[in-house]
Parts: structure tokens; sequence; C-alpha cells
């Protein structure tokens, strides 16, 4: 069969390949996008979208609990499941539109190919119709799915993931939320404040991607007053005479509807034949790659976003595109700086992680600064005064690397941390900068100040900047 020819062929639709194509087209050079499966980013389709708003509902909900406090009719009204559930896919489908909208839908079946692909060799892909396309480069975009252990999946719908959880039209009374990493555990607390009976299980002794152990025990006292939550030991799942679920983890167990499968994503690589390409694969199934370039060994082969099964988080599927457009248009290739790593959890408190992570530090020639939220005036205001923010810098330079926090408005904080560790910035530089009163960036200067106390570096202190004026 004769192949058609193009110059850049990008397999995936979801976000990686859109920033992708968003580098290609432009370059002039002829492309096609391929796309098998669902129609519309993971992002806004099963992740971050509709998971934050069926957060925010949970939230604004516990919120209105606290009315009481300030003399004002409070407590829980009547929940509306049903309702809520409702409102969450309206917000979800408004998002894949939007998406959609700006993307395929206004491509010509020239460009946009909604079918499967699979590689013959490193230039040539058939297509699930048997069509053939032959491209001079090829970007894999093929993002993940949500992992259900094999034994599990005779369960049927009584095991539930992100990608069939917004599909409910109900909420069971009772669930088990199996994996408390970033998604278990946002998911788990919305479920919990919507009145849904909840146990959380994790077979790590850590909840919420958390490295730091302060930080971690104390995440683990705050989401712990919330629901149950059972650490340390693998879940087992069988069913009751009633149709039920009994979950046990160690010693204990408990009898459930449903249970929502939060055990991680797998990269969607198993129907394009990778072993076409002559390199060796990993246990996953994923080829040897460049993160700088993307480039998939040596090859004219390019993978990007959850795909590469690295950094699943969108704005790392966005500049991993960006980086495989650009290097597949190019003449040369280019390595690329990759930002530093920043990580948000949504649930209430935040959970963030920002730059180096605690498991990496060489303690001997680090310095850890930290503030603890119970006194923080604005938090206390909020309601909202638990958690603690810890900071990382080298010791002798002062050069802040990393930090880690359970705290309120940590999504704004770990934002404010991210762009001072990528401008290489000092403890004491960072001293110097302006801070409000009242708002929650008043514990993160607390916490630079006792930090500042254990670096080397004084010339640059808030202190000396003042002597200096005077």
């Amino acid at each position: 069969m004769e192949a058609r020819i193009v110059d850049v062929a990008i397999i995936g639709s979801g976000s990686a390949g859109l920033y992708a194509l968003a580098r290609v087209r432009p370059s002039g050079k002829s492309w096609v996008l391929i796309n098998g499966g669902e129609i519309g980013t993971t992002c806004a389709r099963v992740g971050c979208m509709p998971s934050k708003a069926l957060i925010q509902v949970a939230e604004d909900l516990h919120r209105h609990a606290i009315l009481s406090r300030y003399g004002l009719e409070g407590g829980k009204d009547r929940i509306d499941i049903p309702e809520v559930m409702d409102y969450v896919r309206h917000m979800r489908d408004s998002f894949v539109g939007r998406v959609v909208a700006n993307s395929t839908e206004k491509m010509d079946a020239e460009h946009f190919i909604p079918q499967h692909a699979h590689f013959l060799d490193p230039n040539l892909l058939e297509l699930s119709d048997g069509r053939r396309i032959r491209a001079r480069k090829v970007i894999i975009a093929t993002g993940s799915t949500p992992i259900i252990p094999r034994p599990w999946q005779a369960f049927g719908d009584d095991i539930l993931t992100t990608d069939s959880l917004f599909e409910q039209e109900n909420l069971p009374k009772s669930m088990a939320v199996i994996g408390l990493g970033v998604i278990g555990l946002e998911i788990g607390q919305a479920l919990s404040r919507l009145g849904i009976d909840l146990t959380g299980i994790d077979q790590l002794k850590t909840i919420g991607g958390v490295d730091d152990p302060e930080v971690a025990r104390m995440v683990v006292e705050i989401l712990g007053k919330e629901f149950p939550i059972w650490l340390g030991e693998a879940a087992e799942i069988t069913r009751e005479a009633n149709g039920k679920l009994r979950v046990s983890a160690g010693a204990r167990t408990v009898v459930v509807d449903k249970v929502l499968a939060s055990l991680g994503r797998r990269p969607n690589l198993e129907r394009l034949n990778l072993k076409a390409l002559g390199v060796e694969l990993d246990s996953r199934g994923i080829p040897p790659f460049n993160p700088t370039t993307m480039q998939v060994g040596q090859l004219p082969v390019f993978i990007a976003g959850d795909a590469n099964g690295v950094r699943a988080l969108l704005h790392e599927a966005g500049d991993e595109g960006r980086i495989a457009g650009h290097n597949a248009v190019s003449g040369t290739l280019t390595a690329f700086r990759r930002k530093t790593p920043l990580s948000i959890n949504f649930c209430d408190p935040n959970v963030c992680q920002v730059g180096a992570r605690w498991s990496n530090l060489d303690l001997e020639r680090c310095a850890i600064g930290e503030v603890r939220f119970t006194p923080v005036g604005r938090a206390m205001i909020m309601g909202k005064n638990k958690g603690i923010l810890r900071l990382y810098a080298e010791k002798k330079s002062g050069r802040l690397l990393g930090a880690e926090m359970v705290c309120p408005k940590g999504e704004n904080l770990a934002h404010l941390l991210a762009w001072c560790i990528q401008k290489e910035m000092r403890v004491g530089e960072l001293l110097r900068m302006p801070f409000y009163h009242p708002v929650i960036e008043e514990a993160l200067q607390a916490a630079l100040y006792d930090l500042y106390e254990k670096v080397e570096a004084k010339n640059e202190g808030p202190i000396a900047e003042l002597a200096a004026i005077s």
C-alpha cells in the first residue's frame, strides 16, 4: 500500500499533542494529527477541571458549616448529590467544548485523523483502517489511562476511576479510596465533605506525594480528622454476599458500596508497537528519551506528556509538547532547560512541593527554615490556621533550593517560591522584598527569617539593606 508522506505526524490530540502542533503548524511543514481515543484533553475531560469543580462544591459546603462561629445560622443543608454531579459534568463539558472548538473541530479530514496508529518502523505508521503514513518526524503524545489491578477488574462498575467517577449520576453512601496520592487525596476529601462515608487507604506511609517527614506527619494529622486514613498496608478487595465490597488492609477492614481506585496512570503505549522502533523499552514499555529534547534515542521520534511517564502535569505536558514540536521541525536539536518542579495538591489545606525534594538534600550542606500556621493572623481570621511550611537553602550561599508545605493558600505560596528558585534568589534577597500585613505571605516571611538565621550568607539580609538606606 502506498503511504502518504508528511513532515510531522503527531499521535495524540491531548495537551502535549496540541502544544506540539502549535509549534509545528507555523513552520510551514506538512503535518497530521492522529487521535484514536476520546477528543479533548485529560485535564479537561477527567482530570484537573472536573476534579476542581467537585472540590470547590465540597469546599463551599464545608465552609458553610463554619458560619455558626460568626453568629450566623450555618450547618450543612440538604445535599442534592445528583445536582452536584450534574453541575460537575456541565463544567467539564464546557471546558472540553472550549478545547475541542479551538483545536480539532477546526481541522479538516486531511489534517485530523480519528484513528489509532502503530509503528511499522520509526518513520512509518499504519492506521487502524489500514492506511499508512510515512513521516519524517513522529511525536508520541498519547496520554495515559488509570491503573486498575487485574484482580479488581472482576468487580466491574463497582471499581471507579477518575475516568468514570464524573459520569456517576449519583454517589453511593460509602466508598473507599485506594491510593492517596495527589488525586486520591483531593477526591477523597471532597467526597467525604459531600457526606460520603469514606475510608482512605494507601500502602505507603505518607500521602499526597509528600516527602518531608515533618510535612508528612502534619498532612496525615490534619486530613485524618476528616476521614479515616489507613497507611502502610496494601489493600485487598472481596465481594460480600449482599453485593457490597469488603476492603481490607492488614488487620483493618471496611464494607463499602464502591471503591475509587487511585493508583496512578499508565502511559497509553500498548497500541503503538514500539518494538518496531528498535530500542530497548523499560519495564513499563517506555522507550529511552532525552528530557531536554524529548527525542527517543537517536531516532526521528519524540515523546511528550503523560506518554513518557515522568511529569504527569498539564504545564509539564505543555512544555514537553513545545520542545518536541520545536525539535521536530528544526534542522538541529535544541536542548531546553526544564522549569523548576512544581506540584500542587488542591486538598484543603493545599499540599505543595517546589524545587528540590527533601529526600534529595545533602542535609550537612543545607539549612531548613519553617513556620507553623497556628499563630498566623490571616490564617486565624480565615479559620484555617493549620499547617506547616518548610524551606530549604544552601547553607553557605543562602540560595533557595526548595520547599514543601501543607497550608492555606499553598497554591499561591508555591508559585512565588518556584519563581524565586528559578531566579536562583538567596534568602536575604527575598527578605528585602515587601510583605504586606495581614496576609498569608507573612508566614513565608517568618519561615525566611528562620532560615536566614541558619545560612552563612548575611550580607544581603534585611538589616544590611536598612542600614544602607539610613
